[in-house]
């Protein structure tokens, strides 16, 4: 896990904090209006050779975005992890909110932990965080593969992702905090559930900078009370 931790906006201030762990890239998914003209000016100047293949590319993570925008993602980071084969394994990391307006947030988690227990394939379980209370689920499952169909074949391919997922929320709050893992390197599943685990342990709806702070005030305190028990008895 980095020392850098990631600020989900919200107005007028951040909603939560978590750590986004090595490996990972963080997609900004409500980039500056200049930094897309930007890219656009850099597409239309390439060669026209490269200028369709980089369209493309443009067009997917537009496309990306705005799906993640329309459902409640407020976090998104791509992982990229070398693999037993010597290759890579990809991953992606999304953080959600979904408000629980007017009822108790622990109760709504608590009615989807048992209406998970129809379906013992998802293997969930309570868990404790230092935020809160939730609940870990995980389960396989077959998915539209990303890229164009290939030439000949009007549907997409399908394959394998394996699906890690943590809800939880903190005391007194009313939202719903969703992290999920999703990677095709379903083999890799125990690594990636302690990676998915990682961030869950550092989620925090307190500035950790603003504890930080009071750490350090604390430890000056307590380094003041020894020194003036040191004076007191030589």
């Amino acid at each position: 896990m980095t020392d850098v931790f990631t600020e989900v906006a919200s107005q007028p201030k951040p909603l939560l904090w978590y750590g986004l762990p090595h490996g990972y890239l963080q997609l900004d998914l409500d980039p500056p209006f200049e930094r897309v003209v930007e890219l656009i000016n850099q597409v239309l100047g390439l060669p026209d050779e490269l200028r369709d293949h980089v369209e493309q590319v443009v067009r997917f993570y537009t496309g990306v975005v705005g799906m993640l925008n329309a459902q409640n993602v407020l976090g998104c980071a791509m992982g990229l992890h070398p693999d037993e084969s010597g290759g890579f394994a990809s991953s992606v990391l999304t953080i959600s909110v979904f408000p629980a307006s007017g009822v108790n947030a622990k109760l709504v988690l608590a009615s989807m932990a048992g209406t998970a227990a129809d379906r013992p394939d998802e293997g969930m379980r309570p868990l404790e965080l230092p935020c809160g209370t939730g609940f870990l689920a995980e389960k396989k499952r077959r998915t539209t593969a990303p890229g164009v169909p290939p030439e000949g074949k009007g549907t997409s391919l399908q394959g394998t992702v394996w699906q890690g997922t943590v809800a939880v929320t903190g005391a007194g709050a009313s939202d719903i905090v969703v992290l999920q893992l999703v990677t095709p390197a379903v083999d890799m599943a125990d690594s990636y559930r302690d990676v998915l685990l990682g961030v869950a342990h550092t989620l925090s709806f307190t500035d950790p900078a603003l504890m930080a702070a009071a750490e350090g005030a604390s430890a000056l305190q307590d380094s003041a009370s020894v020194d003036a028990i040191r004076n007191d008895f030589g």
